[in-house]
């Protein structure tokens, strides 16, 4: 489909400059119809490709996507596929100010999908994909929990960092991607489009094959966490709507009252102050004690991904043994569960207790230096280890969270048998599914683990 023509574009925005107030009328009031529409890209692909090997080959049949998964999709009824995403996106500033209007872009989009929409439970978790570490990084995508519950997971491709390093990587695969206008928008201005339009190809293209997608869900974390607050609180107001809900991972989060759900989920390394945004009707807070920035689960998933692509993966020396292992990936099940019947129903997901603070303004913790209050996943309740959200050291051992086994003495004193220490992971985690913080199938998973000699 072709973009949206420029005429109707600029009278649409000419309707908005009239309307000061657009962002907080309901979207059935007569204003809502004079938000600029987002535009359907154009869609190619699959694109064709090869088992991982030579990113520099000249024949595209014989390249690869980025970060291609290494989890055995087939076996799930899954597939990963990769398209090109390209049409003219409009320019906005970090405050929402129009910049330009129809600035021609090429981008990619990965999707990883259920083959039959049997399969499929209709969500579609869209990754705005981070770049912080000078690549496209999949954060979200977690094989287990997507393919598990049976969503759809897009990941896209939408400021410069990650886009330039893919055109080095693979010239052949990605050689004419370009998120800047040919050089003349450099700190992501066409992002929020770009990212708009993803979500329209998601609804109105061949982009999931043959699946109907009933919810389609914003996602980020971190940095993409941030470029989703400027979006939902500057952007947003003036556009089609296009995303049913938003889910903020280990980030920040809008404070516009809008009328699509925000899911705000933080670690504990991401809660630095007692000053919290309230719940509301349209905003929920999660904050999950003893997990990490980025945990232990999300970085060994990715190091042989890197290793084969990179040709070496990051290592790190922190000041403390780095990366927590309390699954925070468990808590974002639930959230994104939550978040689909927020958007589909109007349920709003359950509220959750808070990290506490100490009078000297640091977290309060207890007496094996765990932190207090929050969700208290099991890992925490009934602990093996001391599992934080604190680190430092070069790089990014700031968000690693640190995991320090405890030594015999202390698990002889916390649990006298085995049965004692089954009996308290089974307490913990039956009072987190009936809460909503866990779903039975991580309690399950937790349980197994917790028998393992």
């Amino acid at each position: 489909m072709a973009p949206f023509p420029e005429a109707a574009r600029t009278l649409a925005r000419t309707a908005i400059v009239a309307l000061t107030a657009v962002s907080l009328l309901p979207l059935s009031s007569p204003a809502a119809a004079s938000v600029v529409p987002v535009a359907v890209p154009q869609v190619e692909g699959p694109l064709p490709g090869a088992p991982p090997g030579d990113p520099g080959s000249p024949d595209l049949a014989e390249t690869y996507p980025w970060l291609a998964t290494d989890a055995d999709l087939a076996a799930r009824g899954y597939v990963e596929q990769e398209f090109y995403l390209s049409g003219n996106a409009d320019a906005y500033s970090a405050t929402g100010e129009l910049l330009a209007s129809d600035v021609p872009y090429r981008t990619r989009a990965v999707v990883r999908r259920p083959v039959s929409q049997a399969r499929f439970n209709g969500t579609v978790l869209t990754e705005w994909q981070n770049v912080s570490a000078g690549y496209d990084l999949d954060a979200l995508w977690d094989p287990e929990l997507v393919t598990r519950a049976g969503y759809a997971w897009v990941g896209v491709s939408a400021q410069r960092v990650g886009v330039n390093q893919l055109r080095q990587w693979s010239p052949t695969r990605y050689g004419a991607l370009d998120v800047t206008g040919g050089g003349q928008f450099m700190t992501d201005q066409l992002s929020y489009d770009v990212f708009s339009q993803a979500a329209k190809a998601i609804r109105g293209t061949t982009l999931l094959g043959r699946l109907r997608a009933d919810t389609v869900l914003a996602i980020g974390a971190s940095q993409s966490a941030g470029r989703l607050t400027v979006y939902y609180d500057a952007v947003l107001p003036q556009i089609e709507s296009v995303f049913d809900a938003y889910g903020q991972i280990v980030g920040p989060a809008p404070t516009r009252a809008g009328t699509e759900p925000v899911f705000h989920v933080l670690s504990e390394t991401d809660v630095r102050s007692p000053v919290r945004q309230p719940d509301t009707a349209r905003y929920r807070r999660w904050e999950v004690a003893g997990s990490a920035h980025s945990g232990w689960h999300g970085y060994s998933a990715r190091v042989p991904l890197l290793t084969r692509d990179l040709g070496t993966p990051p290592t790190y020396t922190c000041a403390r043994p780095p990366f927590s292992r309390v699954p925070l990936h468990h808590a974002l099940a639930a959230a994104y569960d939550h978040l689909t019947r927020w958007a589909e129903r109007g349920v709003a997901p359950p509220t959750a207790p808070v990290l506490e603070f100490a009078a000297d303004g640091t977290k309060a913790r207890d007496e094996l230096g765990l932190a207090r209050g929050g969700i208290r996943l099991s890992q925490v309740e009934a602990p093996t280890a001391l599992n934080d959200g604190d680190n430092s050291g070069p790089t990014f051992c700031v968000l690693f969270g640190a995991h320090i086994p405890f030594g015999q003495d202390v698990l002889d004193r916390l649990y006298p048998s085995k049965g004692h220490y089954v009996t308290a992971v089974v307490r913990a985690d039956a009072h987190n599914v009936k809460a909503g913080y866990l779903l039975p199938a991580d309690a399950r998973r937790n349980l197994l683990d917790a028998t393992r000699p």
